[in-house]
């Protein structure tokens, strides 16, 4: 009996507490509701707010799911507030503040690629189809995701770039504009005529179709080699590796041949030796020789 009258005063006890607590309760459920409202609010103005196609979808993405956590986070320790008044409101910022950064300090690489992630698909210094470099890495941009990048090699090698690397290193991107300038050297023999040469090399780039006619075309005499007088050459042509690989082959092919039409040798590395002394010759090896 002594157990039973302890099971029933326990349970009258809950419900006086319970029926006590009511106001509260309700009020908590009410909370959570204005709270996940709240938070279905807040998607759809990031959803309305920011454009949602081709790389800013993970931005848009990510977005919502920031806005809601924050929002049910604000929703449910105002929750418990009212739930357990005994909860102040300054406690329950602290452990949340020291619950922050210990989640920091556990997931420091994942949010820092999260933020940087951020960071570059709201500014935007490279978009898809993009050729860049970065470090040791060359090649085609194909997605940008929060986490990381893909980028795509020249040899079609795919290589995922956590984007902490590509916020800290130097970016080169190399189709940020359609063209880009290229440059080869050219050598000619001494026994030529410089400036015949530079008008031979010019108009051969001029015949090239991939240099574009709009920008200068750039000839000069650069240095004096080891055999040769070498000419800087410069012109204009599309930004793409690829673009550039062509009209390179097609600018030297041009000038090779336009070189040869021209009897203008580009020579082979050679040498002159001169003695101090005459060089003594055995004559009687030779004699046996002959």
């Amino acid at each position: 009996m002594d157990t039973i009258e302890i099971l029933k005063q326990q349970l009258i006890d809950f419900s006086k507490a319970a029926i006590a607590h009511t106001p509260n309760i309700v009020a908590a459920i009410v909370l959570l509701i204005v709270t996940w409202a709240a938070a279905k609010l807040a998607r759809r103005l990031a959803t309305k707010l920011m454009p949602g196609k081709g790389e800013r979808r993970s931005l848009t993405i990510a977005v919502r799911k920031i806005l809601t956590i924050v929002v049910w986070i604000g929703g449910v320790a105002l929750t418990a507030v009212v739930l357990f008044p005994s909860v102040k409101p300054s406690s329950l910022i602290a452990g949340l503040g020291l619950g922050s950064v210990a989640i920091g300090f556990a997931f420091k690489d994942i949010f820092e690629n999260f933020f940087a992630g951020m960071l570059i698909l709201f500014r935007q210094p490279f978009q898809i189809g993009d050729f860049i470099e970065v470090e040791d890495i060359d090649g085609k941009v194909e997605s940008i995701t929060i986490r990381d990048t893909l980028v795509r090699q020249t040899d079609g090698q795919p290589v995922i770039i956590p984007n902490s690397l590509l916020f800290k290193n130097p970016v080169t991107v190399r189709t940020d504009k359609d063209m880009r300038r290229t440059q080869v050297i050219c050598g000619v023999g001494y026994d030529e005529d410089v400036d015949k040469a530079r008008e031979v090399i010019t108009e051969a780039v001029q015949s090239a179709e991939s240099v574009m006619d709009d920008q200068p075309i750039q000839v000069y005499a650069h240095e004096f080699g080891a055999s040769s007088v070498d000419f800087d050459i410069r012109w204009w042509t599309g930004s793409e590796p690829g673009a550039i690989r062509r009209s390179r082959d097609e600018v030297i092919s041009k000038i090779k041949k336009g070189l040869d039409d021209a009897g203008i040798e580009i020579p082979f590395p050679y040498r002159t030796l001169t003695f101090n002394e005459p060089l003594p010759l055995n004559q009687q090896a030779s004699n046996n020789a002959a």
